[in-house]
């Protein structure tokens, strides 16, 4: 499929608009081209008659000139032709608004349901399927790319059928006038035709660039959004600045070989226009002292092979303009056409509300690296599970693959004996109720954060979650309180506070199973084991699994397991890992010795 069919599969589905505004672009341009005959008519037969050079009326406004009207040479013939003049003219302003109107209607419904589709995808891809595109590029796909789309359907197609439309009616009248005239645009068409292929060549090169600077610029812009403290703390202010200068240079040397690049080539259209206006003056001139045209003729035909220069040369802009809508239409396509990894069976099961979890010698290899190895795990409904493993040892990976973020290359993981495979994908991820050590929150009220999964749940419910997550104290304490607007990604937060609304808002989902991925990093001893104490007192019977690296978070678990490189190479409870001289004693050792398992070495629990 070509980008141009991708796009096309689109536009069919507004055929009736798109139909009404050729029609009525059609009879705008008919209206249009119809004044300078008439025109012509009115200052041969009106305004200037002469009757010794009489020549007898002939083509489409013959009719007014049968005396019916009036007599040649009177103000009633005139005003007859000046009353036609006006409602041809208002026949054509009626047909351009209704042609405007439904051609932007067009673009708006194209536009609205490329945006949908492209959040959408957004939403569906993976993460290795939307490693792929960088923030930069999937801002400039969702925003510029989607308006330079929607531009060459909705906007250039129409203007290039004007073009070609206005040609072909114009030498039709240009022939009626004199054939001779229709020598004049083709003899130039050669010159202009290769003009114009070199002009579209150059374009379409420009245009591929600037689009790449384009996100390059929306990346610099992102990133400096999302980092703006670490910018700050590292003093990095000027490296940053360097950077975008850069980028934003890039973007306007672009624009100066963009403007320069048209000017030249403008300037050969240009010249090649009044090259043929000049050409049909003298040609129309010799016309009329042979008697072969009147006055009128003259400039009806001056004025229509200039109507076939602009459209020529309108010809090549729209051709230009399209270059730039391609290439965004492409990197669209691409995008609205990218596959994810996880793919989603027809025949999708129901999941248990008390689902029994089996990892069955499980592996998973990402890029090169083979991230989890031969994991086997029996997690029946309501067992706590802590994981513990040093950085890069697999923990995220593995609870990442319960939900099928990622897909296992080897073994199976399994929901009361059916492979996670075998459910729909929303079945199975309203099982889990995530907690990230990297927390989220949107810029909104501290109650729509937390009520995320369910905004019209009770008020209650969230100050209900809000406490048993050891948050409702500081809420409390906010401008606002719960209706206190929170800055993008929770800027205005500190880390702890932020974990504990994560937290709150993954108890508000209420799932058969709870995931805490290093939830509580942020939290001091009395926090932590406060909160966690109030999560299992909530949540008495559901799976509770938690990955951390200090002892104290996964203390009370049923079982724990301990990876390095992506395998368990220690299992048991805190007292049996603890007793033998394997890698979970050395951390709980090393933790004993600092304090970090001994509540009163820490201050009074913070707000």
């Amino acid at each position: 499929m070509t980008n141009l069919s991708f796009g096309a599969r689109y536009w069919r589905k507004y055929w009736p608009l798109t139909l009404l505004s050729y029609v009525s672009s059609l009879i705008a341009i008919v209206s249009d081209l119809c004044l300078p005959l008439l025109t012509a008519a009115m200052l041969d037969y009106a305004v200037c008659y002469d009757p010794a050079h009489f020549k007898a009326p002939s083509g489409l406004f013959a009719f007014l000139f049968t005396g019916k009207y009036g007599d040649f040479g009177t103000l009633e013939l005139f005003f007859s032709c000046a009353g036609v003049f006006a409602v041809i003219l208002l026949v054509r302003l009626i047909f351009i608004y209704v042609k405007n109107v439904s051609f932007q209607n067009v673009g708006f419904c194209m536009e609205s349901r490329w945006r949908d589709e492209t959040y959408k995808k957004l939403l569906d891809l993976d993460g290795s399927a939307l490693s792929q595109f960088n923030t930069g590029e999937l801002m400039t796909v969702m925003n510029r790319d989607i308006v330079q789309s929607k531009e060459m359907y909705s906007r250039s197609f129409i203007s290039f059928f004007d073009s070609v439309t206005v040609m072909i009616v114009t030498s039709l009248f240009l022939s009626s006038i004199s054939p001779w005239l229709l020598l004049i645009p083709l003899a130039i068409a050669s010159p202009l035709i290769v003009t114009l292929v070199r002009y579209v060549k150059v374009m379409r090169g420009i245009f591929t660039d600037m689009r790449r600077a384009y996100s390059d610029i929306n990346l610099t812009v992102q990133e400096n959004i999302r980092g703006v403290r670490l910018v700050r703390a590292f003093a990095n202010e000027k490296y940053e600045e360097k950077k975008f200068e850069r980028d934003n240079y890039a973007v306007r040397d672009l624009m100066f070989r963009l403007d320069d690049t048209a000017a030249k080539y403008n300037l050969f259209f240009n010249s090649y226009m009044q090259l043929a206006y000049a050409a049909t003056i003298i040609v129309c001139v010799f016309l009329v002292l042979d008697g072969s045209l009147l006055i009128g003729a003259l400039t009806a035909a001056g004025a229509y092979v200039m109507k076939i220069m602009n459209h020529i040369t309108q010809i090549s802009q729209n051709i230009s303009n399209m270059q730039r809508q391609l290439v965004s239409l492409g990197r669209l396509r691409h995008f609205l056409e990218t596959e994810s990894g996880i793919k989603e069976y027809p025949e999708a099961l129901r999941v248990s509300v008390r689902p029994h979890i089996r990892f069955e010698n499980v592996s998973l290899t990402l890029g090169d690296k083979q991230v989890l190895k031969n994991i086997s795990l029996d997690i029946p409904y309501g067992k706590r599970v802590g994981i513990m493993g040093g950085t890069g040892s697999g923990k995220s990976a593995l609870l990442k693959c319960l939900s099928r973020v990622y897909d296992v290359t080897a073994g199976k993981i399994t929901i009361d004996g059916k492979d996670i495979r075998d459910y729909s994908l929303s079945a199975l991820r309203d099982e889990y109720a995530y907690v990230f050590q990297d927390v989220f929150l949107f810029s909104h009220t501290v109650d729509s954060n937390i009520a995320f999964y369910d905004p019209e749940a009770p008020v209650e419910d969230v100050k209900e979650a809000a406490e048993t997550a050891r948050a409702a104290r500081f809420i409390e304490k906010l401008p606002d309180g719960y209706d206190t607007i929170v800055g993008e990604r929770g800027l205005g937060l500190s880390g702890g506070q932020k974990q504990r609304l994560s937290v709150a808002r993954a108890l508000m989902k209420n799932a058969p199973v709870l995931i805490l991925d290093d939830a509580s990093s942020a939290l001091d001893m009395v926090t932590e084991k406060k909160l966690l104490a109030a999560v299992k007192e909530k949540t008495p019977e559901r799976t509770l699994l938690i990955a951390a690296h200090r002892v104290s978070s996964v203390a009370d678990c049923d079982e724990i397991v301990y990876l390095q490189d992506g395998e368990i190479i220690e299992r048991g409870s805190v007292e049996e890992l603890a007793a033998e001289n394997g890698r979970f004693a050395a951390v709980y050792r090393r933790q004993s010795a600092d304090g970090s398992l001994d509540d009163s070495s820490y201050g009074k629990e913070a707000d």
